[in-house]
């Protein structure tokens, strides 16, 4: 039975060894040659300082492709044109489920054709040597992201590689993305990759760890989405990780995102330990895109406007383009100067919103049920709260693919567009918390002259996509525009 305890070093020696023996670019590891690398890159690379002394959010794009020189391009263009802060290396989905042959096929097969044979860039078939040529050509901090259930040793490379920051988690990078993993196993496989950036902070190179806020994208409740940013935090923390990026999906309602993202930065100074350096990073949408660019340009200025106002440590941008799949360099680069340039224009306004400090402290309640919970269930140890909290449904994430999660729990808009909870199955919530969902539910079902019922549900989903925030019936659309 795992428990929330530092992996001892001999244990991390002996899982570091075997791991790496899973692919022949494993054995070029070497952890103290790789300490004096990370310790030769200049102050403009070194990921969690750069972050943690921004006086302003900091822009990062999503780009991988699989070849090496064009994976350098395209940062360079993201840097220059699209004046990118922050980079990332967007990893393949065959390295995301540890299928390397495959992933190996690919980028000989690119190399061949000069074809985008995957959809990222596969950093374990480059190796450290590949690594480390991208790190020294582009003169930003750049983070792998990815989506990798087992993460062991793609971090093992990319950390000897020169790459200071790493997105994802135990429970974000299982409960929205696979069907094949239990939680406790992911867990255990991630406190590898926690304790690995905790051995390399402790020699001085301060490894950044971002657990994945939006989850599955869909409507995710604030509360739930920071109940789990707070588990991968503290989980990280255990092991040594003292520079701590939690995130946060935009949902839409300015208000509510707001209010999420101030409760994210306060919640997560207050459960993490104080040694560690927590900072925020905002997702702009991800759910369903229109089509049309100037309407996607809309969707995407909401997210700029939104960070301008909360001030996140960091916003990862979206193109124009996300209706078609991956976006072109120019279309990329478009999105990072469109929130850019919102945000520069309304970031020095006093814009005082009403209702931001209502909704942060209805936020900051249910999180707190839902940590309290978490506690309960394991008797003070986070890793079996968590997995307890699951199995019993008493913690969930709603549309989540993973047999980890019941994904009984369904949110809806209110009559503001704020996501609130229209299905609560087992989840573990004050009952006067309920009621404030209940009550505002309702109150959007008489505006549209419906019952509250799935359908809402299912409208909501699509409703950006379609052009508007809130999922309402054509006829109730128009009786709600004509002022009734």
């Amino acid at each position: 039975m795992i428990r929330d305890e530092r992996i001892p070093s001999d244990e991390l020696r002996r899982i570091d060894e075997e791991i790496r023996s899973n692919w022949p670019t494993g054995s070029e590891v070497d952890f103290e040659e790789a300490i004096a690398y990370h310790e030769s890159l200049p102050d403009h690379k070194r990921f969690a300082d750069v972050l943690e002394s921004a006086d302003k959010p900091l822009l990062q794009p999503r780009a991988g492709v699989p070849r090496l020189d064009d994976q350098i391009e395209l940062l360079e263009y993201l840097h220059r044109e699209g004046q990118a802060d922050l980079l990332p290396t967007t990893i393949d989905s065959y390295t995301r489920d540890n299928e390397y042959e495959k992933a190996q096929e690919g980028l000989e097969k690119a190399q061949e054709t000069g074809e985008d044979t995957l959809n990222g860039f596969p950093a374990v078939n480059h190796g450290v040597d590949g690594c480390r040529e991208l790190i020294d050509s582009i003169e930003a901090p750049i983070e792998v992201r990815h989506g990798t259930p087992d993460a062991r040793l793609l971090a093992a490379i990319t950390f000897a590689g020169g790459f200071q920051s790493f997105e994802g988690g135990p429970i974000s990078y299982n409960i929205p993305y696979t069907k094949r993993h239990g939680l406790e196993e992911t867990i255990e496989r991630w406190q590898f990759v926690d304790r690995l950036a905790g051995a390399y902070t402790e020699r001085g190179v301060r490894i950044n760890r971002e657990p994945f806020g939006p989850l599955t994208g869909t409507l995710v409740p604030p509360s739930i989405a920071i109940a789990i940013m707070l588990v991968e935090g503290k989980l990280a923390a255990t092991q040594g990780v003292r520079s701590i990026t939690l995130g946060y999906g935009q949902v839409g309602n300015v208000v509510q995102d707001v209010a999420a993202l101030n409760a994210l930065q306060k919640l997560g100074d207050e459960y993490l330990p104080d040694e560690v350096v927590v900072t925020t990073v905002f997702h702009e949408w991800m759910g369903g895109f229109p089509p049309d660019e100037a309407r996607a340009n809309g969707v995407i200025s909401l997210g700029g406007m939104t960070a301008a106002i909360a001030q996140p440590d960091k916003v990862i941008t979206k193109s124009p383009q996300e209706f078609q799949g991956v976006p072109t360099k120019e279309a990329n680069a478009s999105g990072l100067r469109t929130t850019r340039q919102v945000i520069d224009m309304a970031i020095e306004q006093n814009i005082d919103i009403d209702g931001i400090a209502e909704e942060q402290d209805l936020i900051e309640r249910e999180t707190r049920c839902l940590m309290e919970t978490i506690h309960d269930h394991g008797d003070g140890d986070v890793v079996q709260g968590t997995i307890g909290a699951f199995d019993s449904g008493a913690l969930d994430v709603p549309f989540a693919p993973s047999d980890s999660a019941k994904g009984d729990v369904l949110p809806a808009r209110d009559d503001d567009g704020r996501v609130r909870i229209f299905e609560w199955a087992d989840l573990e919530m004050d009952e006067d918390i309920k009621e404030i969902h209940r009550a505002r539910l309702s109150r959007r079902a008489d505006t549209e002259g419906r019952d509250q019922s799935f359908r809402m549900v299912a409208d909501d989903v699509d409703a950006i996509s379609d052009g508007k925030l809130i999922g309402r019936p054509q006829s109730s659309q128009s009786h709600f525009q004509e002022g009734a």
